[in-house]
């Protein structure tokens, strides 16, 4: 379970924006100085492109570590552990589950609608988060009445992959059984999501309770491509980078080696932003697979490719931690990325993700080997530490 959210929050430090989202933890005009020093560089013509300041402030926010979307997957985590904990009596596990995660929508919708009820106008409300478009609209749309699957499909960006994030997670309630894990990855996908968006929501889930449950790399990926339906262009692009890869596998570079290949054949560049399913999960599967696996190729290749850079090398590291195990993360970035800042999701500050993969741990049997056996492996190496170190 560390091997799957530490993997994730690794590969979201890893990519460029992780900077700048961390960055909204410092004061405002900082940011807006860095906004300034951008449009000089465009006006002058010069070179020197600025980045994240912390000039006078403490500059903690900047340094590396984990940004949106671990944020979100711990969200994901806390309807698990909802779920787990019983409040909901009377239901089954699975339609505990899906009322957890249903309370947790709603509850958040209500947060945002109270803040822009108490705002002179909506676009002066102080909200209590920070989310992609397609979650502040899924927001939206419940706060005023919509219900899923409509609060996905009237959505402008229904398409992105803001649910694959959370998938990861939901896939630990029913590890080796990808379908179950697909099917509830949807559940939760259509709050926010439609079309592509939920599909690669369904494919990343497959492919972790595949991983979760003891699959290698191929039947993992093999798990999340049957989720992606004909036609559509996530499943077109999945099935041709996953080929491409598979073609790369003997390669002495690795994944490093399909970087070039997958920037010109499948990322976009015409779109104005790098989040679109279709796009981040077929990469992410692809990288997995010409890494083997392995985390520590995945997630550096996938942070090469810039455009997607906001979510493909977390998806990559999710997938890959949930194969190889903690052990397979080096310890540095272990420590870098366990604990959340609260970008994203201000209440979140401070959880240490090591802690948190412990209690999902906890929620479901263990099936040996996969994820689960690598914890089980490695917790005497590292979980000693963890009680003389963090209190």
């Amino acid at each position: 379970m560390e091997g799957l959210l530490l993997g994730l929050a690794s590969g979201d430090a890893a990519g460029w924006p992780a900077a700048r989202h961390r960055a909204a933890r410092m004061p405002e005009w900082t940011r807006r100085l860095t906004r300034e020093l951008d449009t000089f560089a465009e006006q002058n013509a010069t070179t020197t492109l600025p980045v994240p300041i912390a000039l006078n402030q403490p500059p903690e926010p900047l340094r590396l570590g984990p940004s949106d979307d671990a944020e979100w997957a711990a969200f994901a985590a806390g309807t698990v552990l909802t779920s787990a904990a019983g409040p909901l009596h009377g239901l089954s596990p699975e339609r505990r589950m899906r009322a957890a995660i249903d309370v947790a929508w709603n509850a958040l919708a209500a947060e945002v609608a109270a803040a822009a009820a108490r705002a002179p106008e909506v676009e002066s409300a102080v909200l209590p988060l920070r989310a992609r478009i397609s979650v502040r609209a899924g927001l939206g749309n419940l706060a005023a009445g919509l219900r899923p699957p409509a609060t996905g499909h009237d959505n402008p960006h229904y398409f992105d992959d803001a649910a694959c994030v959370r998938a990861a997670v939901l896939a630990v309630v029913h590890p080796a059984d990808p379908a179950a894990a697909a099917d509830l990855a949807e559940f939760d996908a259509r709050y926010t999501q439609d079309g592509d968006g939920v599909h690669g929501a369904r494919a990343m889930a497959a492919a972790i309770a595949g991983a979760l449950g003891g699959a290698d790399v191929d039947t993992a990926v093999n798990a999340a491509l049957a989720q992606l339906p004909d036609g559509t262009e996530i499943a077109r692009n999945a099935a041709h980078a996953v080929r491409i890869a598979r073609d790369f596998v003997g390669e002495a570079a690795g994944a490093f080696a399909l970087v070039p290949v997958l920037e010109h054949q499948i990322v976009d560049h015409v779109y104005s932003y790098g989040i679109a399913a279709a796009e981040t999960v077929p990469v992410a599967l692809a990288l997995a697979t010409a890494a083997r696996g392995q985390i520590a190729q995945a997630i550096p290749a996938a942070a090469c490719l810039s455009r997607v850079a906001d979510s493909a090398p977390a998806l990559a590291g999710a997938l890959t931690g949930a194969l190889g195990g903690i052990g397979a993360l080096p310890g540095g970035w272990r420590e870098a990325c366990r604990t959340l800042a609260g970008c994203a999701l201000p209440r979140l500050a401070g959880t240490d993700l090591v802690e948190l993969a412990g209690l999902l741990a906890d929620t479901e049997p263990k099936p040996m080997g996969g994820q689960f056996g690598h914890d089980i492996h490695d917790a005497h190496a590292v979980r000693g530490e963890d009680h003389d170190t963090h209190t």
